[in-house]
């Protein structure tokens, strides 16, 4: 059987495996790129792009494509459910030290399926979609996989694979990697519909957190429709969860009574909080939610898995180049990412979660007091805002060494 030979093999042609797959491509690094599924997938999960990712995006040329495609969102909201109570930031304050003063409201898969397309143009790059890693073994110098395509099994030996596939990652499991964690008792629905939610909701900004004891919700504005995401009991059949019924009792609750609502997507999934023992094992790479997951409050998913494709990318083409050590730069990568994923990602998601789902109680009333008091003071709303964008997530990892 013939054994094909690339430098680098990437697993996942999600976001980050097609931002690193492209990094690579650019440095003139034979690069093969697999997905398991027929085309790059729509996942409705991840909508939003973070200051700090649009600028490194544009170091390989898509985030032109993004701000035509998106919506800038310059304001956020932490909205009170019961109350009314709105607490608005303005990511404006921080033009001083972004050309990109607001989030980017943009489906993921817009950016995936760009770079894709792309990766066409490279003569050291290969795009494979139907493409699944089914096992792997490394050695000193490199990694021998085997893949299983739509007419048979394929052989690829690589110097390194890149494990970008995903919360169900094929490469981390064939690594036998702990995932250690925790998952949400309740389930997230995610209901996407073109009713213009503003015309019902006053003072509506284009990303709301909106807390609430018994049913939280976030409402999010894509350019063609409004996403409403809401924790659904878990215990309760999928099939109810996704009713016709229980849909029209969510948006009437939202809504109010005679607002018919038509939804274009019904997506139900588990969510949960999860960090990989280890990024690196010897010539094998975790990036993305390969690596870590956690919950969508904040936005920070899809971005910290950009910047683990941009800090891999770094760390790795000195090594391939023969300039810099393998096991000084990868083993830098897994302490920088994975001790910002412990210290931030993870940290900031629960409390954002803590904040828009706790019930009316003391706790629930010290965040909400702690909150104000950020919006009110201008060098805590600023540092605050840097939090929210992902600024200090990032020099907090360049600071690890």
């Amino acid at each position: 059987m013939t054994i094909e030979r690339c430098q680098v093999v990437v697993a996942g042609a999600g976001p980050v495996g097609t931002v690193i797959a492209t990094l690579l491509a650019k440095a003139g690094v034979s690069v093969i790129l697999l997905e398991a599924g027929a085309d790059c997938a729509q996942d409705l999960r991840a909508s939003t792009f973070h200051s700090p990712t649009l600028e490194m995006l544009d170091e390989i040329g898509i985030t032109p494509m993004l701000l035509d495609k998106g919506l800038k969102a310059p304001v956020y909201h932490w909205r009170d459910r019961q109350s009314g109570e709105v607490i608005a930031f303005d990511m404006a304050e921080l033009a001083d030290v972004t050309r990109y003063p607001f989030r980017i409201q943009c489906e993921q898969y817009h950016l995936s399926r760009a770079l894709a397309e792309g990766l066409e143009g490279y003569a050291n790059a290969d795009v494979r979609f139907n493409s699944r890693v089914l096992t792997f073994a490394q050695d000193d110098a490199g990694v021998d996989l085997s893949v299983e395509t739509t007419i048979g099994i394929e052989r690829i030996r690589a110097d390194f694979l890149i494990g970008a596939d995903g919360a169900n990652s094929i490469v981390r499991k064939w690594l036998g990697t702990e995932f250690d964690g925790f998952t949400y008792p309740e389930k997230f629905l995610t209901l996407s519909t073109d009713v213009e939610l503003a015309d019902y909701l006053p003072n509506l900004a284009l990303v709301n957190y909106v807390s609430d004891p018994d049913e939280w919700l976030v409402l999010l504005r894509v350019p063609s429709v409004w996403r409403v995401l809401v924790p659904v009991n878990g215990s309760v059949d999928e099939a109810d969860l996704l009713s016709e019924a229980n849909k029209n009792g969510i948006f009437k609750r939202l809504l109010g009574d005679g607002v018919e609502v038509k939804t274009h997507h019904r997506t139900l999934y588990r969510v949960h909080q999860r960090v990989a023992k280890s990024f690196r094992e010897g010539r094998v790479m975790l990036a993305g939610d390969a690596a870590h997951l956690n919950n969508p409050l904040g936005g920070f998913g899809m971005n910290s898995g950009i910047h683990d494709a941009f800090n891999l990318f770094e760390k790795l083409l000195p090594v391939i180049q023969g300039k810099g050590d393998l096991d000084t730069n990868l083993a830098l990568y897994d302490r920088q990412r994975r001790e910002v994923t412990h210290s931030f990602t993870q940290t900031q998601t629960k409390a954002n979660m803590a904040l828009i789902s706790g019930g009316q109680d003391g706790a629930h009333e010290a965040r909400r007091k702690e909150l104000l008091a950020i919006r009110d003071n201008d060098e805590q709303r600023r540092a605050y805002l840097m939090r929210q964008a992902m600024f200090q997530s990032l020099k907090q990892a360049a600071l690890i060494r």
